[in-house]
């Protein structure tokens, strides 16, 4: 890898956390004892989101069952699941006045369910103690299971959202245990249960257009209705390095391709992540 590469160019700078809202979210987060992606993932846009009065909880602990190259989050053997977590979710949920929730969590492969039962009875308190907030979840695969995902489903979220990650080549390389094919079945059960469905791919990790836009089909074939794309960021220097940092005009370029090709909405640019502005999909 070029030494050019390897500079982050001045497009992706972050701005650091600041204010009172965001003094204010980390508050209740930490009083609830809840997990966010923001940390766990460590993702680029926690200040700006958070600052916004808005983060992305993740249920289910903050230990993954898998491995993947290019995720921030602690592999290893999870606890078993805060019986109260759907409650003190739910509750932050309120202090926070969202009116828009995104809701996501670790892979649970140790679980019978794979934590879908703790998914619905999540959804299904924040409904009833937030009824006028819409909901969006970016769940795992739960292994194609599609009475798993009906779980999710009749717990009646706005939005459900499955990432792809990547194109189908670099699938094996980058994820662990998950497989394309699995994936788009996800998101076909999604569509085919009757709620929108939504997915991502990170870009910089030696992908070419053709397979980009060959990824945008797939997607398409199944029902996806929301696409969003954004700059893969090595988290640490054990994870997957980066290829290519891709100039945000040619992000605007898939976006628009993307819309052309029938895409209800499409989130498109270097720091874009699968729940970044999620309110815009409701």
């Amino acid at each position: 890898m070029s030494e050019e590469i390897q500079h982050k160019p001045g497009w992706l700078k972050i701005k650091l956390p600041l204010g009172t809202n965001y003094t204010q979210v980390k508050r209740i987060v930490q009083h609830y004892n809840l997990h966010t992606i923001c940390t766990s993932g460590k993702c680029p846009n926690m200040g700006e989101c958070w600052q916004a009065g808005t983060a992305t909880l993740m249920i289910l602990g903050d230990i993954c069952t898998r491995s993947c190259k290019f995720c921030a989050v602690t592999t290893g053997r999870p606890l078993p699941p805060e019986k109260n977590e759907p409650t003190n979710v739910a509750e932050s949920i309120r202090l926070m006045g969202l009116k828009h929730a995104v809701i996501t969590s670790v892979d649970r492969d140790d679980l019978p369910d794979k934590g879908a039962g703790h998914w619905a009875a999540t959804i299904s308190e924040i409904k009833r103690v937030n009824p006028d907030t819409t909901i969006e979840v970016l769940i795992p695969d739960f292994d194609g299971n599609p009475e798993l995902i009906k779980k999710v489903v009749d717990a009646g979220p706005d939005i459900i959202s499955h990432n792809l990650e990547t194109v189908r080549r670099l699938t094996p390389l980058v994820r662990s245990r998950a497989r394309y094919e699995t994936s788009l079945s996800v998101i076909g059960s999604i569509a085919g249960f009757g709620i929108r469905p939504k997915s991502g791919i990170m870009l910089g990790l030696s992908e070419t257009r053709e397979e980009i836009l060959e990824t945008m089909d797939d997607l398409l074939s199944v029902g996806c209705e929301v696409f969003t794309i954004g700059q893969y960021l090595q988290p640490t220097k054990s994870h997957l390095p980066v290829e290519e940092y891709v100039h945000p005009d040619v992000f605007e370029e898939y976006r628009i391709i993307g819309l052309e090709k029938g895409f209800a909405f499409v989130e498109s640019a270097p720091l874009v992540r699968s729940s970044y502005h999620a309110e815009r999909h409701v």
